[in-house]
């Protein structure tokens, strides 16, 4: 992608609930196996990231397309994205320094502050809640169950072990997140 927006402005939407009275749509990213690590084409484990050595962890990969769709879709909120991720202390630490030493902010848009972290996956409701969430990419049904009446637009990512519900859109990668997105 040359900078520019290959995206069409995103529309407005009601926001279920009462906590997000605004109209303004508002993307959460899910930082593993989504923004970061090759494992998520073949739907394995990112044990380098999870449990090599700390360089071994800032050299492993992006996601593939991520670098290529992800800045189209900050540009496309309006900035309004956020990466928001279940870790303990030692793995929120590395997602932190991988977020630097790949220039993560520059390259995607996304404010340096809008990064959330939590210990149990149920909890990034709580987030999504807080921050008015409207579209959520996360590759753990899990996740997607705590959010299915929380988050109007729900985006399944990566390999599955079986088929996804109706109630969530499943993209493999991010041309289809971002195609999906899109027509949201």
């Amino acid at each position: 992608m040359s900078g520019e927006n290959v995206f069409p402005p995103i529309r407005d939407m009601p926001h279920p609930g009462d906590v997000n009275t605004t109209t303004e749509p508002r993307l959460g990213v899910d930082f593993g196996r989504v923004i970061h690590g090759g494992a998520a084409v073949s739907g394995e484990e990112d044990t380098v990231f999870l449990s090599g050595d700390a360089e071994e962890a800032m050299r492993s990969p992006a996601t593939e397309g991520m670098f290529e769709t992800l800045p189209g879709l900050v540009e496309r909120f309006g900035g309004r994205v956020w990466v928001i991720s279940k870790c303990g202390p030692r793995i929120q630490d590395r997602t932190l320094r991988w977020l630097d030493r790949n220039d993560f902010y520059r390259r995607t848009g996304i404010a340096e502050g809008n990064v959330r972290f939590c210990r149990k996956r149920a909890d990034k409701a709580g987030h999504c809640a807080k921050l008015g969430i409207t579209h959520m990419i996360d590759d753990r049904l899990d996740v997607h169950v705590a959010l299915r009446e929380l988050v109007p637009y729900l985006y399944l990512f990566g390999p599955q072990p079986g088929p996804a519900p109706e109630w969530v859109r499943h993209v493999r990668t991010w041309t289809e997140a971002g195609e999906s997105v899109t027509a949201a």
